[in-house]
């Protein structure tokens, strides 16, 4: 089954919501960081693993989509890294679809071990052992056709998907993005390219195995980027915290519901002051309550 495809059957059976794990030492429930507490970057780690655990079986049901953020993670060191790679086995296990936020971004054999490690896995002794097997990765395609087709070849190969970067939801965004280039900005260009990319990998869904990266903060090119790429799936960051809103993310979806996941992560994982009590019912309803206005 395509990716684009178990994509597809997450946000029918759960809606568009995609929970984001970034997680923060200071945020995080106090109980949680008084036992991992004077330990080191090994404590944090641990403490994120945790955390990410519980959060992952507190939204399950209301989101079939994770996002975590690698540079959370890799801030704690090796450690991190670990634990980064057991929330993502974890929730594969759980049923939901990973995307490994790391925005990639090189050429050649680079952009093909960052590829692998993402995907395939690292070839040794004769046999291929999975790194990050995460569903999808997010990449930049700043570089160029080059430094995006070695993750083209190798999600196709692995069956998994990639998003490009389009439109982000950063205030500084349009620095380079609304450059005006033979008479649209670059964004648009760039859009045009991840369109030719998706074409040949749409699935039984009528959506390919090549999404964009188009900000909820940005809702009327949200609107003229849906025309443009009918088959291309959207990943949505800037709703919740950021400001956008569920009206601001309508535009993103198709017809029939599909065509986008919207992301949230302070809004549904930090939802609580570190001392209160009750922090995993406040992150089940902020889930819960994303699950609803996504959907309405």
């Amino acid at each position: 089954m395509s990716f684009s495809d178990r994509l597809a059957d997450a946000v029918r059976r759960d809606g568009p919501l995609c929970v984001g794990l970034d997680p923060r030492w200071d945020q995080l429930p106090a109980a949680i960081r008084r036992t991992y507490t004077g330990r080191g970057p090994a404590g944090v780690a641990k403490a994120f693993e945790v955390f990410g655990a519980r959060v992952l079986d507190l939204v399950r049901g209301a989101a079939g989509v994770v996002k975590p953020q690698a540079a959370f993670f890799e801030l704690a060191g090796p450690d991190g890294m670990r634990s980064l790679q057991t929330l993502l086995q974890w929730a594969r296990e759980l049923g939901f679809v990973t995307i490994l936020d790391a925005k990639r971004g090189d050429i050649s054999s680079t952009a093909a071990a960052y590829a692998d490690a993402a995907f395939g896995g690292l070839p040794a002794d004769g046999e291929t052992v999975p790194v990050w097997n995460a569903d999808a990765l997010t990449v930049n395609p700043y570089l160029g056709a080059d430094a995006v087709e070695p993750f083209l070849a190798a999600a196709k190969a692995a069956d998994r998907g990639v998003f490009v970067l389009v439109r982000t939801s950063n205030p500084g965004a349009g620095l380079f993005q609304d450059l005006r280039c033979d008479g649209k900005p670059l964004y648009r260009h760039v859009a045009a390219a991840v369109a030719g990319w998706n074409a040949p990998t749409v699935g039984a869904s009528g959506l390919g195995d090549v999404g964009a990266v188009v900000g909820a903060t940005h809702p009327r090119e949200l609107a003229e980027l849906r025309a443009e790429l009918p088959g291309v799936w959207f990943l949505v960051p800037g709703y919740g915290a950021q400001g956008g809103t569920a009206a601001d993310v309508k535009a993103a979806y198709r017809a029939d519901g599909l065509g986008a996941v919207v992301n949230s992560s302070r809004g549904v994982t930090f939802p609580f002051h570190p001392d209160d009590p009750d922090w995993e019912g406040k992150v089940e309803a902020a889930a819960r309550k994303a699950q609803a206005e996504l959907r309405g």
